[in-house]
């Protein structure tokens, strides 16, 4: 049988390497867990020359600065899971009695070691676990923004080249005609008003196509924004305007709805606060603390093992409050829940009626309205330059043709936005065309 210092030394000892080892090997995870969530942006070079639908989105998602925003606030929160799941540190203390007189003083040394109760690690593991979760869509959330932004800012780029150049296209006409109208004059075969007239509706047309120009340069910006530059270097937007956004199912849309990141972030928030106010009830529960020390009395020789189990005696403060106002957040959770299930069906349908919409629009301006204005004011012109038909015609066969032209730009312009929109609620960008420049 050992004397009992000698068992009280092993025990104090082994307690003691036991907690040291832990802390040991939590301090030698850390390292690695950090430098595995250690962020390194991506900031490339911006693309030059022709820049296509499919580019403009990898390096949005590359060099956009609210995107990495949202990836270190969830690489963050990582680091609030890992310290949840950490132990309570043990506590070593000293005290020494008698300080004057050594021969009857008395040293002592105590190792002391809190015991959480109540599940309340596990709890606080859980709140963390949702917490991320939400992270998780928040940064989702916002890449299918980034790609709904830069999408609908490209198409807005397209449709910006397609009116300079149908502005071109409208002050070539406007100087053949102008043209036209000189040699006329100096025929003596119509008044020198409508020379006139021709001058102003070249100068117009100058003007439509410097506003047109600088729109162009407006919505340039606009899309390099979108991954942080002010200036864009790229020449032009490669891709097609003329391609509709195709129509989802009613399946489709219900199935893509359920699983969209807006949703499943009101849903985790619903959870995370569910598993906080699990955790404020836990903590009612008092935690146990265990001690295991020696003492050393001089006056009698020898030393003394000491074992201590001490918790709160919960009288006063029972965390109601706590409970309470975590209870309440839950329910304000679930209730946000509803209203966003709510209030995303309401604008899925909304977008989808409108696309449809906007789709018989552009497909009835392309099919039938554009070319038959396009052919009748073709017609006027070729006509007026052989005398069988007037100015005013000319100008009224124009003005039908460029509106028309506007219209179908406008159409196309806000199915695209349309489609974007849907697609950043719905979380699915499958469908959205990037081919070769091609104007109808």
């Amino acid at each position: 049988m050992y004397p009992k210092k000698i068992v009280a030394s092993l025990l104090l000892r082994s307690l003691f390497g036991v907690s040291l080892f832990a802390c040991s090997n939590l301090s030698a995870q850390m390292p690695d867990a950090l430098s595995a969530t250690t962020f390194s942006s991506v900031l490339g070079k911006e693309p030059a020359g022709s820049l296509t639908l499919s580019a403009a989105i990898d390096f949005a998602l590359a060099s956009n600065p609210e995107l990495s925003a949202a990836d270190n606030e969830l690489r963050a929160i990582e680091g609030v899971v890992l310290q949840a799941g950490a132990l309570p540190n043990p506590e070593i203390s000293t005290s020494v009695e008698d300080t004057q007189n050594k021969a009857t003083r008395t040293t002592s040394i105590q190792l002391s070691q809190r015991i959480e109760l109540g599940g309340k690690r596990s709890a606080r593991i859980a709140s963390a676990e949702r917490w991320r979760d939400v992270a998780t869509a928040d940064l989702a959330a916002k890449r299918l923004d980034v790609r709904a932004t830069v999408t609908a800012a490209f198409f807005d780029v397209l449709v910006a080249q397609e009116r300079v150049q149908q502005a071109e296209d409208l002050l070539r006409l406007a100087q053949r005609v102008s043209q036209a109208t000189s040699r006329r004059v100096v025929a003596g075969k119509i008044s020198p008003v409508e020379e006139t007239k021709a001058r102003v509706a070249e100068a117009s047309a100058r003007v439509e196509l410097n506003q047109a120009q600088r729109e162009l340069l407006t919505t340039r910006k606009r899309l390099a924004a979108s991954w942080g530059s002010s200036m864009p270097r790229f020449d032009k937007a490669e891709g097609r305007t003329e391609i509709l956004p195709a129509l989802r199912s009613a399946e489709d849309i219900d199935s893509s709805l359920n699983s969209s990141p807006a949703l499943l972030r009101a849903r985790h928030e619903m959870e995370r606060f569910s598993a906080l106010a699990d955790l404020e009830r836990a903590r009612r529960i008092p935690d146990v603390t265990v001690s295991l020390g020696s003492k050393k009395a001089e006056e009698i020789g020898r030393n003394q093992t000491t074992v201590g189990l001490s918790m709160p005696f919960p009288i006063f403060d029972r965390n109601r409050g706590n409970v309470l106002e975590a209870q309440r957040r839950a329910d304000k959770a679930r209730d946000e829940l509803v209203a966003a299930e709510l209030r995303l069906g309401t604008e899925v349908a909304q977008n989808q009626e409108r696309l449809r919409a906007l789709v018989v629009e552009a497909q009835t301006l392309q099919d039938e309205i554009v070319p038959g204005a396009r052919s009748a004011y073709e017609a006027a012109s070729k006509g007026f330059e052989l005398g069988k038909f007037s100015f005013l015609e000319v100008l009224d066969a124009q003005r039908t043709f460029f509106q028309a032209r506007a219209q179908y730009l406008r159409s196309l312009s806000d199915a695209h936005r349309t489609a974007a929109e849907l697609e950043r609620i719905l979380g699915s960008v499958d469908s959205t065309p990037s081919n070769v420049l091609s104007r109808p």
